[in-house]
This record gives structure tokens, sequence and C-alpha cells, in this order.
């Protein structure tokens, strides 16, 4: 440097290679307050994106659950057939498709026409309690009572449209069914897409987490659907051939309470209650003597599902407390709707995996350092305080 050249004031490190930016912050303080409020930002917007598209989510998570259950299938047919994987599910899925069809052909005129029936005797049967409860002294009027039966119809809606052949969200059930294929034919290469937003050292633990949660989610699915077929062959044969056989006469509709007491078995608590309101009540349409007969049917199908059952699905799953699966049922349903509702007790026990994975690491990591403690304190002389 000459000596007419003035001088530069000296730069750091960091300066010298980045160079002079308008987008550069010298002061050190400043850059570790623009982080944190990018970092806050990007937390915000990710939130925000979530509820945005949350119901995008929820579609892709019944993808999964949907891909459970195939997967489960095929896994049960490798145990009978010795096939190959993608043989297995397209079975599967050919299965579903024909048993679909099959209940549409040859059940569907007569659940289409029950189920035009089944809102005029709810309301009947809403009139005829209002009669009852305002003769005993009760101040209650026909249109209250109707329309909690009206709320409750509206919360099977989607069901009997469904059985009826008028589907309710056509796109999101094919976008869940879709998914769930693409999924179950190729579990691993999504896997490893999972894996790879992981960091390296943590990839074989979220590999092993992904494992169990799949494994659980096939269970309860598998639980799931045993319980829905028990309990609409149940229901079917207890309102039909064993009431004719003790004199009582089949009971009406018992064709659409069978399956709506399968379909409503897929979601815990809620469903039960909805199908045996209903199935009360049509019992009554019938008579005294039916609607105490429809009564029993209800409390021996599901004392059967909550002592047989479920004691069998928890043993393979995640035990999960009865109010907690209410609580969340409650708030899915009411975000998201019947889809919600369904979904709500797959998602709590994934939920449910995940922190108990968690807390099983931390626990790991704990026994760790002390184990890695120990020697050090016994190498150190009794009485020593240190160097």
């Amino acid at each position: 440097m000459s000596d007419n050249e003035p001088a530069r004031p000296a730069q750091a490190d960091g300066d010298a290679e980045l160079g002079a930016s308008p987008s550069y912050i010298a002061s050190p303080v400043l850059r570790l307050e623009a982080f944190k409020a990018m970092t806050w930002v990007a937390v915000v917007g990710l939130a925000a994106l979530s509820v945005y598209i949350s119901q995008a989510l929820l579609v892709v998570f019944g993808g999964l659950v949907f891909a459970a259950m195939i997967d489960g299938g095929a896994r049960l047919i490798g145990r009978v057939l010795p096939l190959p994987r993608t043989v297995r599910i397209l079975l599967v899925v050919l299965l579903s498709i024909v048993f679909t069809v099959w209940l549409a052909r040859f059940a569907g005129d007569q659940i289409t026409q029950q189920a035009a029936e089944l809102p005029a005797i709810v309301a009947g049967q809403a009139e005829q309690l209002s009669r009852w409860a305002q003769a005993n002294g009760f101040a209650a009027e026909t249109a209250d009572l109707q329309s909690v039966l009206g709320q409750l119809m509206s919360g099977v809606g989607t069901v009997t449209r469904a059985l009826s052949g008028v589907i309710g969200g056509l796109t999101s059930i094919i976008l869940i069914l879709i998914l769930g294929v693409y999924v179950a034919l190729e579990p691993r290469l999504y896997e490893r897409g999972v894996e790879w937003f992981a960091p390296e050292p943590r990839r074989a633990d979220l590999h092993e987490t992904l494992a169990i949660m799949a494994r659980t989610l096939r269970h309860l699915m598998a639980g799931r659907l045993a319980g829905m077929v028990l309990e609409g062959i149940f229901t079917y044969l207890l309102l039909t051939v064993v009431a004719e056989m003790i004199g009582i006469g089949s009971v009406p509709m018992a064709t659409l309470l069978a399956i709506l007491t399968g379909l409503l078995a897929f979601v815990p608590n809620v469903g039960a209650i909805i199908s045996g309101l209903l199935m009360v009540t049509v019992g009554f349409s019938g008579g005294t003597d039916m609607g105490l007969y429809t009564l029993f049917v209800y409390l021996f199908v599901q004392n059967f599902d909550g002592y047989v059952v479920i004691p069998l699905i928890a043993k393979k799953t995640v035990d999960l407390a009865p109010a907690l699966v209410l609580a969340a049922q409650l708030v899915m349903g009411l975000l998201f709707g019947i889809l919600g509702l369904f979904l709500a007790d797959p998602l709590l026990a994934m939920i449910k995996v995940a922190l108990e994975r968690r807390a099983e690491r931390n626990t790991a990591l704990q026994e760790a350092s002390k184990a890695a403690k120990a020697p050090q304190a016994s190498a150190q002389p009794a009485g020593s305080n240190g160097p």
C-alpha cells in the first residue's frame, strides 16, 4: 500500500468471503435477530398452511389407512397362497370391488327403499315419544325431538346415501382409494422419501418408528374390519332369524340396520350410540315387545364387541383410553365432518406410537449418559476434589 492510498477498515473473515452485498447484515446482533424473525415467520406460515390444506392432509392420511387395510389383506392371503405381493394386492382390490358390486346389485334396491322409509319412522316415533312425555308431565315438544333425531339422521346421512348409490365426497373417496393402492404397491419407496427428511443419524430410528406405526395400523384396521363384519352379521341374524324363532317376527329394515351397525362399528363409541338409537327407534315402531327385543340385540352385540373383539384388538395394538378416543372423535368430527370422525381413532393411535417411541428414545439416551458418567466417577479417588 502506498503512502498516498487511504487506509481501509479491516474486514472480518466472513465479510471478506461474502463480499459487499445490499442484503448482507454486518452486525452479528442484527443477523441473529433477523434469523429469529424469519424462523418465527416460517413457523407461523407452516401452521397457516397446515390449516389451509388440512382437508387434503386428512385425505392423504385416509389413503395411508386404506393402504394398511390392503397390505393386511395381502399378508393374510400370503399365509394361504404363495403369490407375489403385487398379485396379492390386486386380488384384495378385486375382491373389494366384487363385494361392492354385489352389495349394490343384490341389496341395493332393498337398502334404498329402507333408507327412504327410515326418516318417516324416526319422525313418527318422535311424535309418539312426545305424546308419552307430555302425558307423564314432561315438557317435551314434538318439534324439539324431531330436531334432535334430525341431527341424528344427518349424522348417518352420508352412510345411507352411500348405501343407496349417491356417494357424498366422491372425489375424496376416489383419491383415498388411489393413494391407498399406490402406497400399498410400493410402501418402501414412500418410507424412504419420509426418512430422507430426517438427519442421517436419525434415519434408522425413524425407519423403526414407521415400521411400528405400519404394523399397529394394520392390526388396528384388521380388528376394526373383524368387528364390523361380526357386528353386522350378528345384528342381521338376531333381527331376522332369531326374532322369527322366538315369535316376535322379523324387525323392519333389518338389512339396513345390520349394514349401518357394521359400518358404524368402524367408529368406536359414537358409531355404537348412533346405530343403537336407530335400531331401538325402528324396533319400537313394531310394538313394545319388538322394541325391547331390539334393545336386547343392541346390548348383546355391543357387549360382545366390548368384551371379546376389542380386547383381542388391544392385545396387538395400542390400548387407547375410551374418553381420549371420544374426545378425539368429537374434535375431528367437528373440524372435518364424517371423514374426520372415521379417521380420528387411527390418527390418535399413530400419535400415541410416535410419543411412546420418543419417550423410549429419551429414556435410552438418559441411561446411556448415566452409564458414561459412572466409570468416570468410579475412577476418581475417594475424597479427591479433582485436579
